[in-house]
């Protein structure tokens, strides 16, 4: 497979591209996560893709093909980002608690005009927390990075998961199998 650049300074992204075997190097440029309203959340991670895919693509060689992604986690139909502070985890802990919700992730590829997209959805249905473990994660893990205020291969994913249905690897931040057909595809 061909070395492809990964615009995504997520260590896990990187270390599932890592445990894919997929040669890539990071190359990030700030880019604005807002979106207009009116997207279905899917939309709404491929077009904060897009935007991350179009950003990079500006700044390397046009023959280049770039990999972008984003993470978003969705509850009861309302998109819930990145924590800003301890308090706005703790919220969004305590409504995840308990619960079933979605994360999507939105893909991009692209090399030139040429461009693949798509979103994968994984059902997560977490136990209920006790305000003492969302303390405890908060504190230990300061997961303000991080899409619904948790990684699933941290403390908190191991010990309030009840299930997942789908794509494990989605809910970390990259449905690396799904990349690795659509790479394979893109002529890589």
């Amino acid at each position: 497979m061909k070395k492809i650049i990964l615009a995504s300074q997520s260590p896990r992204r990187k270390q599932l591209l890592e445990w894919a075997e997929i040669p890539f190097e990071v190359v990030v440029k700030e880019t604005d996560e807002t979106f207009p309203g009116g997207l279905k959340p899917d939309e709404t991670a491929i077009y904060i893709a897009r935007q991350k895919a179009l950003a990079v693509q500006s700044i390397v060689n046009a023959d280049s093909i770039i990999l972008a992604a984003d993470t978003i986690v969705v509850l009861k139909g309302r998109i819930i980002g990145k924590p800003k502070d301890r308090k706005e985890a703790m919220n969004i802990l305590s409504d995840l608690s308990g619960q079933k919700h979605v994360v999507i992730t939105g893909v991009v590829i692209k090399k030139g005009e040429r461009e693949i997209s798509f979103a994968d959805s994984t059902d997560v249905y977490f136990h209920e927390l006790r305000p003492g473990q969302i303390e405890f994660y908060i504190d230990k893990y300061k997961p303000y990075d991080k899409a619904g205020a948790y990684a699933i291969q941290e403390w908190i994913g191991v010990t309030g998961i009840k299930s997942v249905v789908g794509d494990f690897y989605n809910v970390m931040g990259l449905p690396v199998s799904h990349v690795v057909k659509e790479l394979e595809n893109f002529d890589v």
